[in-house]
C-alpha cells in the first residue's frame, strides 16, 4: 500500500512538473449552443454559443461543420453609418482566460443550404475547429424563430 501511494505521489509530481513546462492546448469549454428555428422554405439558419477559454493560451475558432447544413461560415455583425451588415470572417479570436459570446448582432455561425428546416426543440451536432484545441463536438438546441438567446439563459444578464 505504501509503495502504491509513493508511486502515485511520484506520478502526480511528474505530471505537475510536466504541466508547468508544457505548452498544452487551451482548455476550451462551449456553453449554451443554440440556433434559431427557420421559417417555411428558408435555406439558411444561424447558430450561437459562448466559448470559454479557461487556459493561459490564446486560441482561435477557425471553422464549424454540421450535418444540418451543406456549408457553414463564421460571420460578424459590423455597423457603419447606421447600417449593420453581416461579414464573413476567417476566425474568432478567443483570448486566454476570457469568454467570447456568439450572439445576435455580433459573431455567429451561418448554416448555409440547410438539409431541412430547423424546428423548435430539435437538437443537432456541430463540430467546432480551433487552431490549438482541435475539434470539439457539441449538441445545439433549436429555439424559436427570433429568439434572443437560449431558454436556459432567460433572466440572466448578458454582457
Amino acid at each position: 500500500m505504501k509503495l502504491l501511494l509513493t508511486a502515485c505521489a511520484i506520478t502526480v509530481g511528474l505530471l505537475g512538473a510536466a504541466g508547468a513546462q508544457s505548452t498544452s492546448p487551451p482548455a476550451i469549454k462551449i456553453v449554451s449552443p443554440w440556433a434559431r428555428a427557420t421559417a417555411g422554405a428558408a435555406r439558411d439558419g444561424v447558430a450561437y454559443l459562448t466559448i470559454a477559454n479557461t487556459s493561459s493560451t490564446d486560441d482561435r475558432l477557425v471553422g464549424v461543420s454540421t450535418p444540418v447544413a451543406k456549408r457553414t461560415e463564421l460571420h460578424e455583425g459590423v455597423t457603419a453609418n447606421g447600417v449593420t451588415r453581416m461579414l464573413a470572417i476567417d476566425g474568432v479570436a478567443v483570448k486566454a482566460g476570457s469568454n467570447v459570446v456568439l450572439r445576435p448582432g455580433s459573431y455567429m455561425v451561418m448554416l448555409l443550404d440547410l438539409t431541412s428546416p430547423l424546428k423548435v426543440g430539435q437538437t443537432f451536432p456541430m463540430t467546432l475547429s480551433f487552431e490549438k484545441a482541435g475539434q470539439i463536438e457539441i449538441m445545439t438546441k433549436v429555439e424559436k424563430a427570433g429568439a434572443a438567446g437560449p431558454d436556459e439563459m432567460k433572466g440572466m444578464k448578458m454582457d
